[in-house]
């Protein structure tokens, strides 16, 4: 009775969670917005819905959606393909540095692409030297153009990650059995290859298409409020025209669509995490065998790595080289200072400790939350070994196939809901808890722990449970089950999951910028605050502070690739 009683209590902590931080704020908000002399007033819905301002916004947030996860399909499909084919030198290096952008705040992107292509850009300084111009010749910010190249710039990572890393599991025999069968190459590519394929590049499809429909910093600082998605929106309605009732409508509509893709991608994502055989043999990289694999791999590495990496190395490139004083470390050397009448209300290195701690303390959350809800979706027999688990023992296979179909787009929400409106919801129904510290955590772990999801559960899905069994016919103890059989499986994917918690709290700004203190800010804070402020010296210690972030952001993804088991995991 007590380990059912222990079990019970430690499922519903991730839904206990979930309902104080995040469905009960955005209940509040709405209940701010929609009731009126305590009666539910649904004119400003109607009136919002009705308005023509919001299918013109809806049809630019998915339109520039769809065109912005095509492009990313298109140019993540190839390395998807490169990384799950072929062995070659650096491979997890590069891998890592694809990854990168993905981790890296709004502004320090925003920052990235102005050095690189801004007026006064890199790019174009040189165009104007070398071609004699008197004008820059790329005009790509503050158009539809720069939010569609850094949306790629973020998202291709995605592709290469989940589609890769399906790919390089597929059982190679299918493919031989084919070719011995006769099938040419576009055979197998249309009949074998793409067939199983295909769950994983949809799923992946729909999760860049959520983190595109639901941008925000990018749109708002590269693109401006000319081109608003709902999320903009939601930003002006509150914000700007603390229209209440008019963003919690556009946050309920982007909610539910939300809601809808989420659902769509786990049922996808489900199919893709079947059983896999963890063994080296099962998986198809091999060394480019001639020169023109050698010149076509090395071909298609470099222009990606140009493509993905050129704002950020321009970035670091600026934050060395800012003034007339040529090569010079002075803007690092000014992270230490606190200056009177600084753009910084505190010294930006305790800027730095102050994202390290709250780093630390999303990894910790969210790494219990995130097993924990990944075995509540798998829930079957001897899902939690270490507490002898029998409680789904009884229970209807379609019953637990229920459950978790609806639970699993849940547990995704957080990452495509509207962070205005969730900050709100924190300053109504958080009391005095708005002003603690503790709140920038909780909004991290909030963020954090759909990652962790996705990456521990495929590794949960596709432990074999033909071995506890043996193991527990042959006399060993749940305890001893849990130690010796699902501990050594599970143990790098829980330690990539807790890499990527503390790589992506290191970076978000969207939910920290409404719920921090001033006196405890974090690094994408300070950048965000030297951005805003005229003068050199400001605009280089946040290239300074951006390299930085960028380079402990780097060093996590290369250990999440030394210890990621294979290509485990959705992300």
């Amino acid at each position: 009775m007590l380990r059912r009683l222990a079990l019970r209590f430690l499922y519903s902590l991730p839904l206990l969670f979930l309902v104080f931080f995040f469905f009960y704020p955005l209940a509040r908000i709405l209940q701010r917005s929609l009731i009126v002399d305590g009666q539910l007033d649904l004119g400003s819905v109607f009136g919002t819905l009705t308005a023509p301002f919001v299918w013109k916004v809806l049809w630019f947030t998915t339109w520039q959606a769809a065109l912005s996860t095509l492009c990313t399909v298109l140019i993540g499909l190839p390395l998807a393909y490169i990384f799950s084919h072929y062995e070659f030198p650096g491979k997890t290096i590069i891998k890592a540095l694809i990854t990168v952008p993905f981790v890296m705040p709004t502004v320090v992107v925003a920052a990235a692409f102005t050095t690189l292509a801004g007026s006064n850009g890199l790019l174009n300084q040189w165009l104007e030297a070398a071609f004699l111009l008197n004008e820059p010749p790329l005009q790509i910010m503050r158009s539809v153009w720069g939010i569609l190249l850094a949306h790629v710039f973020y998202n291709v990572s995605v592709i290469v990650r989940t589609v890769g890393g399906f790919w390089s599991n597929l059982n190679p025999r299918l493919s031989e059995a084919a070719q011995v069968l006769g099938a040419n190459r576009l055979r197998l590519l249309r009949e074998v290859t793409l067939p199983l394929l295909l769950p994983s590049i949809v799923a992946a499809s729909l999760l860049v298409f959520l983190f595109c429909f639901t941008s925000f910093g990018v749109v708002l600082i590269l693109g401006g409020l000319r081109f608003a998605t709902l999320e903009v929106e939601i930003y002006r309605q509150a914000v700007s025209l603390f229209n209440l009732p008019a963003a919690a409508t556009l946050s309920l509509l982007q909610i539910a669509i939300t809601f809808a893709i989420m659902t769509v991608y786990t049922r996808l994502q489900a199919r893709a995490s079947r059983p896999l055989e963890m063994n080296s043999q099962t998986r198809m990289t091999n060394r480019p065998s001639g020169a023109h694999e050698w010149l076509l791999l090395s071909g298609a590495l470099l222009a990606a790595l140009i493509l993905l990496l050129s704002p950020l190395l321009a970035l670091a490139w600026r934050s060395f080289t800012l003034g007339d004083a040529g090569f010079t470390l002075q803007y690092y050397a000014e992270l230490t200072v606190n200056r009177r009448n600084s753009a910084f209300f505190v010294a930006p290195l305790v800027a730095v400790r102050n994202s390290l701690l709250y780093a630390l303390m999303t990894m910790c959350l969210s790494l219990i939350l995130g097993i924990l809800s990944a075995y509540l979706l798998v829930r079957r027999p001897t899902t939690l070994p270490l507490l002898g688990d029998t409680v789904d023992r009884t229970a209807r296979p379609a019953k637990r196939k229920f459950s978790s179909a609806l639970l699993d787009p849940i547990f995704l929400l957080p990452l495509g809901t509207s962070a205005v409106t969730l900050g709100l919801g924190y300053i109504i129904a958080m009391g005095s808890l708005r002003t603690s510290p503790l709140l920038v955590p909780i909004a991290h772990t909030l963020i954090a722990t759909p990652f962790v999801v996705r990456t521990f559960l495929p590794a949960l899905r596709s432990l074999d449970p033909r071995l506890r069994e043996s193991a527990a016919v042959m006399g060993a103890s749940p305890s001893r089950v849990w130690r010796e059989i699902d501990l050594p499986l599970l143990f790098r994917a829980a330690l990539v999951g807790a890499v990527f918690a503390f790589t992506i709290s290191l970076g978000e700004f969207g939910a920290t910028l409404l719920v921090t203190r001033p006196d405890i800010p974090t690094m994408p804070i300070v950048i965000f605050r030297a951005l805003g402020e005229p003068g050199l010296l400001n605009y280089g210690q946040a290239l300074a502070m951006s390299t930085i972030l960028m380079v402990v952001s780097a060093i996590g993804l290369v250990i999440i690739e030394q210890f990621r088991f294979g290509d485990v995991g959705e992300f």
